[in-house]
């Protein structure tokens, strides 16, 4: 049998694994779990934090649903995951290896993802400045940490160390563009939104929640197939979103805006056109498709459910960019973080 890569996915909201084969760079096989891992907030401070102990638990049933006779034959581990959060531990016991096969959590504190919003722009003021061309915002992990020093230093107490998942830093060109070191002397050029799926996820929450106030009940994934089908319907919408709930990291006082508002366009088609056009509209402000065709790009891959789930969202990605689009499969990212170490077996 020849040998496998093993890429792993660990994502905000779910895991993924896949068995890449290192001959013909196909999938072997792959898995996919929700981590179930958010922790409820009710504090007050906009804090969004996980169970790290969930994130592991899902990680180990995602691996062991992958064949056991290819699992035997793998080579190499090629990881992905959520950026910018930090997870506290003690150095002698982060993990329990117990287990041959598997290994749980040990003595760590929450993930604080990069979703986290505690750090206000009046406290991002107060730290030092960096010695970095890239700007600290609200999620980051560094930020995190002196905000527990102000607020809570004696959780720090608990641990020894802590750890993010944040490539290094390089030259900066543009306020929504980050560019990180990359393999073979060469720079990625990142434009990371915090408004993606996650709105559409929201609208449809904000949606059920309504409903069921009023006494209607209707499921969320149901509830987000109807409103696909009625945007299908309705091919264009004069209605405007703006949806940066969450604000951008390089503009986070700019907050959603709904306008141009009529009798005629508050049917749900046009309402979720809008939304998914808004999406779409706010990646490319943070990298125009004009800056893509100057710097030679001649093909888009979308990845990730929320393009695999929803035609109105690839609608538009198609509408806004002028280029050839082809669209991935389910954990495009445990897949690519695979096939970058199959391209240097």
């Amino acid at each position: 049998m020849s040998g496998f890569i093993l890429g792993v996915d660990v994502g905000t909201t779910s895991v993924k694994a896949v068995l890449l084969a290192a001959d013909s760079r196909t999938v072997a096989a792959s898995q996919a779990l929700p981590t179930a891992a958010d922790i409820s907030e009710n504090s007050g401070i906009k804090a969004k934090e996980q169970d790290a102990g969930r994130i592991i638990a899902a990680l180990n049933r995602c691996v062991s649903q992958l064949p056991r006779d290819k699992l035997q034959h793998v080579s190499r581990i090629g990881l992905s995951g959520q950026m910018h959060g930090v997870l506290f531990w003690k150095a002698k016991n982060v993990c329990d290896w117990s287990n041959e096969d598997f290994f749980t959590a040990g003595d760590t504190s929450q993930l604080i993802t990069w979703q986290d919003g505690r750090c206000s722009r009046d406290f991002l003021s107060t730290l030092p400045k960096p010695d970095s061309h890239l700007s600290v915002a609200t999620g980051f992990g560094c930020a995190t940490i002196f905000w527990y020093m102000k607020h809570r230093p004696e959780f720090l107490e608990e641990f020894t160390v802590a750890a993010d998942f944040t490539p290094s830093d390089s030259a900066q060109l543009e306020p929504s563009i980050s560019y990180f070191p990359y393999f073979n002397a060469s720079y990625l050029a990142v434009a990371a939104t915090l408004n993606g799926g996650n709105v559409l996820a929201t609208f449809v929450e904000t949606l059920t929640s309504w409903m069921g106030e009023l006494g209607a009940e209707l499921g969320g994934p149901c509830l987000y197939e109807k409103l696909i089908r009625c945007a299908l319907i309705q091919e264009t919408s004069d209605l405007m979103v703006s949806p940066t709930l969450l604000g951008e990291r390089h503009n986070p006082l700019c907050l959603g805006q709904v306008t141009n508002i009529s009798t005629s366009n508050l049917s749900l088609g046009h309402v979720f056109r809008a939304l998914c056009r808004g999406v779409i509209n706010n990646i490319s402000s943070m990298m125009p498709a004009e800056l893509l065709l100057q710097v030679g790009v001649c093909r888009i891959v979308g990845s990730g459910s929320a393009l695999a789930r929803n035609e109105v969202l690839r609608q538009e990605v198609e509408r806004v960019f002028p280029l050839q689009v082809v669209y991935g499969h389910n954990a495009d990212s445990a897949v690519g973080a695979a096939m970058v170490l199959c391209d240097r077996l």
